[in-house]
């Protein structure tokens, strides 16, 4: 019974429960300062629709790699174990079925599917588009970047974090220049965000075969595509930062700092090491980007 808890706690990335949440409901939050109210019931709504749409997604990924991911090193690797607290790939490993994983896939799916439906029309619509699309887009960018002379998977496939909390202010606002200003502030973000993973995990994506940023250019492209994403990211952010008050400012300052400082150590060390010991600070600058937008409401 714990093997089998362990492995499903690695297979949805549990200990990461929080972020997602965090994520979306800064776009709710947002929604319902432009539009005026306020739900503890649609809160709690869109903490769950964003819970189970993430982890369902999470799921897909590892269902989807299961063959190549058999190919992939030991489960003790470093990266690995950032990103599964007990640094298994339990469909690849036996330690789930894939039917299984399909199956919890499904559930996950039908809960989240269940749920958007609750919301008033047109939200409902608004999320269910953006969820069919997420899905859709994340099984294209596993499938295509086993097999790609340019980086297409990588620029489509990130589109579905860039909507994740665009998802979020569409559970309550409607698609409006905010909600275009998010996705366009936090896009580069995925970006620079993705080819960092590629810069640790390079051993892993080519015994896999995998046409990674890493892959296709080696560690000065790859410096250069998180470098170049992580400025566009800063140039575009007056266009997200006027929508915001000045608490929320002065977190996404606190951000840029960090993501300059990972940068630059990042230019100066290039290696995977390196990107190993910056990745929490990209995750961090997100959950500060989130909790500055909800304080921001909040106070």
């Amino acid at each position: 019974m714990l093997k089998t808890l362990k492995a499903y706690i690695d297979l949805t990335r549990a200990h990461f429960f929080l972020a997602w949440p965090i994520l979306f409901c800064s776009g709710l939050v947002l929604a319902f300062e432009n539009y005026g109210g306020f739900s503890w019931g649609l809160v709690l709504k869109t903490v769950l629709i964003s819970l189970f749409g993430f982890e369902a997604g999470l799921v897909l990924n590892d269902y989807v790699d299961r063959d190549l991911d058999k190919k992939a090193l030991k489960p003790e690797d470093r990266f690995n174990l950032y990103w599964r607290l007990f640094g298994r790939r339990p469909v690849a490993e036996g330690l789930i079925s894939s039917r299984n994983a399909l199956s919890l896939f499904l559930v996950l799916f039908a809960a989240t599917s269940l749920l958007v439906l609750t919301l008033p029309f047109p939200n409902s619509l608004y999320v269910f588009v953006v969820m069919f699309y997420s899905f859709a887009i994340e099984y294209f960018y596993q499938v295509k970047k086993r097999d790609q002379k340019y980086p297409i998977a990588q620029l489509l496939g990130r589109t579905d974090l860039a909507l994740f909390p665009v998802a979020g202010y569409l559970c309550y606002g409607q698609p409006d220049m905010t909600a275009l200003a998010y996705l366009v502030f936090f896009y580069p973000w995925t970006m620079a965000h993705l080819a960092v993973n590629d810069l640790i995990d390079l051993k892993n994506d080519r015994i896999r075969g995998l046409k990674t940023i890493m892959v296709l250019y080696g560690m000065k492209g790859t410096l250069y595509w998180v470098v170049g994403f992580t400025l566009l990211h800063f140039l575009v952010s007056p266009l997200f930062l006027r929508e915001l008050g000045e608490l929320a400012f002065y977190g996404f300052m606190l951000g840029f700092l960090l993501l300059a400082a990972a940068d630059l150590y990042l230019l100066n060390e290039k290696s995977s090491e390196a990107g190993l010991k910056v990745l929490p600070v990209f995750h961090g600058t997100m959950i500060i980007y989130a909790v500055s937008i909800i304080l921001d409401f909040v106070y």
